[in-house]
Formats: C-alpha cells, sequence, structure tokens
C-alpha cells in the first residue's frame, strides 16, 4: 500500500473462538506468535521453537477439549491469542475458574486495541461456560499484557520473584484474577 492508502486505511478487527484452524491459520499463528516471541512476549517460549514443533503446538490446542483457542485479525490475517483452560476434571473444588493462558499479539498489530478485544472475548467464553473466576499469571516483564488485563478488571493477588529465568536472571511473575 501506498503512505496515501495506509492513512486512510481503517483496519479490520475482528476476534472469535477458534473450533476448527486451516492450515493457514496455522502459518498465521506460528508467524504471529514467533514475533511476539522475538519481541520478547512469548508465553513461556524465550526464543521460537523450529516451525515445526509451534505448528504441532496449535495443532495440538485444537485436539485437547479442555483448551479453547481465541484468536485475534486484523486485516483478515490472525495477530494474536489465547487460550482458555478449564481445570481437570478430578479437580472439583476449583471446577468454578478457568485459566487464561499464551495470550500474545504480534508487535505489527499492537496498538489496534486487539489485546483490549482478546481479552473480553475470553471472558465472555469463560462467563458462557459457566465458570466464576478467570485466573492468569504472566511476567512482571510483559508490560502491555498486564496494562491490558488491570484495564479489564483483573486484580492482582501475588507476586513470585523466582517466576522465570531469563539469561541466568530470575524474573518475577504476577497472579490475577477477574470474578466474573
Amino acid at each position: 500500500m501506498t503512505a496515501e492508502i495506509m492513512r486512510d486505511h481503517v483496519a479490520k478487527l475482528s476476534v472469535e473462538t477458534a473450533d476448527q484452524l486451516t492450515t493457514r491459520d496455522i502459518h498465521e499463528l506460528c508467524d504471529a506468535a514467533e514475533e511476539a516471541i522475538l519481541a520478547g512476549g512469548g508465553f513461556g517460549w524465550l526464543s521460537p521453537p523450529p516451525k515445526s514443533v509451534m505448528e504441532d503446538y496449535w495443532r495440538g490446542v485444537q485436539m485437547i477439549p479442555e483448551r479453547h483457542l481465541i484468536i485475534a485479525r486484523l486485516d483478515k490475517v490472525i495477530a494474536g491469542s489465547c487460550q482458555i483452560v478449564r481445570p481437570p476434571r478430578n479437580n472439583e473444588a476449583q471446577k468454578f475458574a478457568c485459566q487464561l493462558t499464551t495470550f500474545f499479539v504480534a508487535p505489527w498489530a499492537r496498538g489496534h486495541g486487539l489485546a483490549q478485544m482478546i481479552v473480553a472475548e475470553a471472558e465472555a467464553l469463560a462467563k458462557s461456560q459457566g465458570f466464576a473466576m478467570i485466573n492468569l499469571d504472566v511476567r512482571a516483564t510483559q508490560d502491555r499484557a498486564i496494562q491490558s488485563f488491570e484495564a479489564r478488571g483483573f486484580s492482582k493477588y501475588a507476586t513470585n520473584p523466582f517466576y522465570a529465568k531469563v539469561d541466568d536472571d530470575y524474573v518475577p511473575g504476577f497472579y490475577y484474577h477477574k470474578e466474573l
């Protein structure tokens, strides 16, 4: 696109719970996740794994009934995602709460409001599945993710000073919850 067209372009944003992923969707998820990992927001990965590992990961997510994948698109291209994970069936005491995990937005898609849209969709999905609470954890270095969670009303309830290790240094992690 030329600069003039780009200036007048209005981004098309969408968020959905993905029941089925196409091969193209898998490739777009891998590309967006890789870029997020390289930018320091890789939901656990510190460097991108081989493409085949990442493809297997996303295919595997679809096969696990306890996981619900939420994807965000910018101009019809997958740009971010998160997952809602239900607790295992043997954990009856915590069946009221689900976990929000693997949240990211690719660097090229930030600043359009997709993060808020992803979290809002996750909340709506969790509520529709009968959950009363969403729990999540995040590295303290993930400033934009933390801002998104706090803007949506998540409350920080704990800090683990040894949450992750990056380049031989411990990185704190924060724990959040939100009652639905």
